[in-house]
């Protein structure tokens, strides 16, 4: 059953069309990703399906009564609205219900629990919930504040840096619970073990939801269905990202078979419409239209290709060497004493919590931020290439043309050759009429493009990229990544991309907080298993010696206590018990099936999504049962 369509829409940029005729539906409970290179209209795209902007032609339709949420990439805010009020927005419902129990539990944990008046507000809102049914939204809500890392909620909007902004808005959005969850690149401003947690939240969401991103882990683990734009077309893909990849791959090899069937019959024809006709005779009219119209129907391109064909310099035995560095800001601690010696081939992968010191450490390497102590030294061949987050060196009132000559008129590549700007600009997916456009006018992945080409033009030897895929789409970051399969020099990336990191580096900096720094070999992937094997030795230790873990609290202050298990608990936790005994009665079946039918490749496929988000759905309620036994007890 359809929850949301779009019948024959289409939406133009200028003079150009960004999509023509689309006409699809939206399935109550799909998981869809929308994916194209930048500039093609995912944007605008989930702009149209979210009614925040009309289509030129055609129309959306929604059914009737379903609530449809939608997070841009930058979301609106009232700057004088509190963390709290923006995340439980709503006029009336169980919404305001629970907004207005966490501002009393939120002043009472201020005024040190001890205001009879606010006890008793406490107690009846949470007399009210229950009667309501207002825990489950609650509980929910208390979970998503915690995995975001949303702990001050009396903070002013304001206040807030972008990416805190983001959260914020994520989390009102998630805990709405809409009908249609919209998303555009989610994961943006989202530190690695949050993009994972909220795929597992996404995974088990029960809604349509609809997604562009990036991230090539999260299409894989979430989606269902795969929508892609290019060049004007939206087609529809059936199964997740590494689906899409195999039927894509498909496509286009008949593509390149039809393309080459057509060539010979256009030769064939030519030949034909060049001879003479036989003695006292004419050529067929019909034969000669369809020949003609036959060589003027216009070829279709290929779809152009990012090419980083540019050098880089020799680079000498001293790289970076940073001793004994530390650096605070307002008394908080982001480096301790750190000290690394960066080698020529190093592939430093950083990861860490949002705010704690990764931005910091490569602003120090560049002398953007002197260090409070130690000292960072670069050796003389070194050329640093940094791309920061906030593309800093772009310039809107430029046009691209210039913006790139002020680096350089002429471009060495790879393999020596000399080529102009403009060349340059058009390996980097930049035509000629585009060059001439000013930056401010570029969509937000073109940006990015345009910054990542300037920064490279400067051929450095060591890079740092501080999240370098936040709005770059996926064929540009598979391009990237080639290019530094190849690039001689050192490599340090920032980045929440998981893929990205287990493509280009082979250490990893983990920021611990309070200034500490743990390095562990390997990518991203072992890291991962690393950490797994620890938190299981970790938590064996912890039940040997009976140590329990409480959950923590939304507000700021305020310190969990102790209760009872409501009654909504109690039957959560029958619930959760059903629910595992059959999840656990399913992936039985599975396994069987799998075996049944083995020689049937789609069901098989689809078998196999249905077992992935089996076991994530699983792996969330066994940890919620464990919680509420241990409380039950």
């Amino acid at each position: 059953m359809n929850i949301l369509s779009l019948e024959n829409v289409s939406r133009n940029y200028g003079f150009k069309p960004l999509f023509e005729g689309v006409t699809i539906g939206l399935e109550v409970n799909e998981k869809i990703g929308i994916i194209g290179a930048n500039g093609s209209g995912k944007t605008t795209l989930l702009r149209i399906i979210a009614g925040e902007e009309p289509p030129d032609a055609g129309r959306v339709v929604r059914a009737d009564g379903k609530v449809l949420a939608f997070l841009p990439q930058n979301p609106p805010y009232r700057e004088n609205a509190t963390v709290l009020e923006t995340i439980f927005a709503a006029s009336g419902g169980v919404m305001k219900l629970v907004r207005d129990y966490e501002a009393a539990c939120h002043d009472l944990a201020l005024a040190g629990g001890a205001n009879e008046q606010l006890l008793n507000t406490v107690a009846e809102l949470a007399h009210q919930l229950e009667a309501s049914g207002g825990w489950d939204l609650e509980t929910d809500a208390r979970v998503v504040l915690s995995k975001l890392g949303i702990d001050d909620t009396g903070a002013l909007m304001s206040t807030l840096s972008g990416g805190q902004r983001k959260r914020v808005a994520l989390a009102h959005a998630l805990i709405e619970r809409p009908d249609v969850l919209i998303l555009d690149e989610p994961t943006n401003h989202l530190d690695a073990d949050t993009v994972s947690w909220l795929e597992s939240y996404l995974a088990r969401y029960r809604g349509t939801l609809l997604l562009v991103t990036h991230d090539r882990y999260f299409l894989d683990r979430v989606t269902t269905r795969i929508i892609e734009i290019d060049r004007g077309a939206v087609q529809s893909f059936d199964g997740n990202y590494p689906f899409y990849l195999e039927q894509k791959e498909a496509q286009e090899t008949q593509r390149a078979a039809e393309g080459q069937k057509r060539k010979m019959l256009i030769r064939h024809e030519l030949a034909w419409l060049r001879r003479g006709a036989k003695a006292r005779t004419r050529k067929s009219k019909a034969r000669v239209d369809a020949a003609q119209a036959l060589i003027a129907t216009p070829v279709e391109s290929a779809t152009s290709e990012l090419d980083i064909a540019v050098g880089s310099r020799r680079l000498g035995t001293k790289v970076v060497e940073m001793h004994d560095v530390s650096k605070s800001y307002d008394n908080r601690k982001l480096i301790d004493r750190f000290t690394y010696l960066l080698k020529r081939n190093d592939r430093i992968g950083i990861i860490g919590p949002n705010g704690a010191g990764k931005t910091t450490l490569l602003e120090i390497i560049t002398g953007r931020v002197e260090p409070d102590g130690g000292r960072v030294e670069t050796g003389q061949t070194v050329v640093i290439g940094y791309y920061d987050q906030e593309s800093r060196a772009l310039n809107d009132e430029q046009r691209v043309i210039d913006y790139i000559r002020e680096v350089a008129e002429h471009v060495q590549t790879v393999d020596g050759t000399l080529i102009t700007a403009g060349q340059m600009l058009e390996k980097f997916l930049f035509p000629p009429a585009a060059q001439y456009a000013l930056v401010g006018k570029l969509s937000g992945g073109e940006r990015r493009r345009l910054y990542l080409l300037r920064m490279l033009m400067s051929a450095p030897n060591v890079l740092l990229l501080d999240e370098p895929t936040n709005d770059l789409d996926i064929p540009t970051l598979m391009a990237l990544e080639d290019y530094l399969d190849d690039f001689a020099g050192a490599l340090i990336v920032v980045s929440h991309d998981r893929y990205f990191l287990d493509r280009t580096i082979n250490y990893i900096f983990r920021f611990e907080g309070d200034g500490r720094v743990r390095e562990y070999p390997g990518d991203y992937s072992a890291y991962l298993e690393f950490r797994e094997r620890e938190e299981a030795a970790g938590t064996a230790k912890a039940r040997a010696e009976g140590v329990s873990h409480q959950p923590p609290s939304i507000a700021r202050g305020e310190h969990a206590k102790p209760r009872k298990m409501s009654f909504k608990e109690k039957r959560e936790l029958e619930t959760l018990e059903a629910q595992v005994a059959a999840a656990e009665s399913r992936q039985a079946e599975i396994e069987a099936q799998l075996s049944v039918h083995s020689s049937d490749a789609a069901k098989v496929h689809m078998l196999f999504i249905e077992q992935r988000q089996l076991r994530q759905c699983l792996d969330v309620d066994l940890e919620r049962w464990a919680e509420l036994a241990e409380k039950a007890e």
